[in-house]
């Protein structure tokens, strides 16, 4: 077991640390989220703790910092637009990307959601878009329930293997990163070419 360091707090302190890791890494602060998360499954396997519990809480812990982020930008947007000057020229098209994005690319923040490095920035993103409560955040938890909860499930049926998974997951995140971002590009290709091939 680590004796020191992030996880050497999590083995320590708990349920208490874990929710405070998880809620800070989705506040912004660069916190190594993927191996906490595994760790803490581990835990449930290897340690004293509950699976269900810490599902829970990993789970719990990212819908609120993720809303919480979102809830400063969605109600500071303009403070903020006021504060950054380079940002000004975006004000006038907010609307109409706020339209398009409720309308059509609920896809796009869940899928933002779930790509590595991006997920905070989406958060941000909705806010300063000024996205309803009632669309931003089903689509929070049901990101947090898969992305959360799934490495949280990872690290339980690892159990004393998870180290090895852990660095694999670090050490790949950026190839996972570039295959999800050219499968969006893909995507988004594929459909616009349909929309101009029809119109109507």
């Amino acid at each position: 077991m680590p004796d020191g360091g992030l996880l050497g707090f999590v083995n320590e302190y708990g349920y208490l640390a874990i929710f405070l890791l998880v809620f800070l890494q989705e506040l912004g602060v660069p916190l190594p989220n993927e191996l906490v998360l595994i760790f803490a499954g581990a835990l449930t396997e290897i340690g004293d703790l509950n699976f269900w519990i810490v599902f829970l809480v990993t789970v719990l812990a990212d819908v609120i910092g993720t809303t919480c982020l979102f809830s400063v930008f969605y109600f500071f947007e303009h403070f903020i637009m006021e504060r950054i000057k380079k940002w000004e020229f975006v004000n006038k098209k907010l609307e109409i990307i706020k339209a398009r994005l409720i309308k059509h690319d609920k896809l796009g923040i869940f899928i933002g959601r779930m790509t590595p490095y991006l997920r905070g920035y989406v958060s941000v993103a909705a806010g300063i878009l000024n996205l309803p409560y009632r669309v931003f955040v089903p689509i929070a938890v049901f990101s947090a329930m898969i992305w959360t909860g799934g490495y949280v499930t990872l690290g339980h049926f690892l159990g004393k293997q998870w180290p090895a998974v852990a660095e694999f997951v670090r050490g790949y995140q950026w190839i996972l990163l570039v295959a999800l971002i050219l499968g969006v590009g893909v995507w988004f290709f594929i459909r616009h070419r349909k929309k101009s091939r029809n119109p109507l």
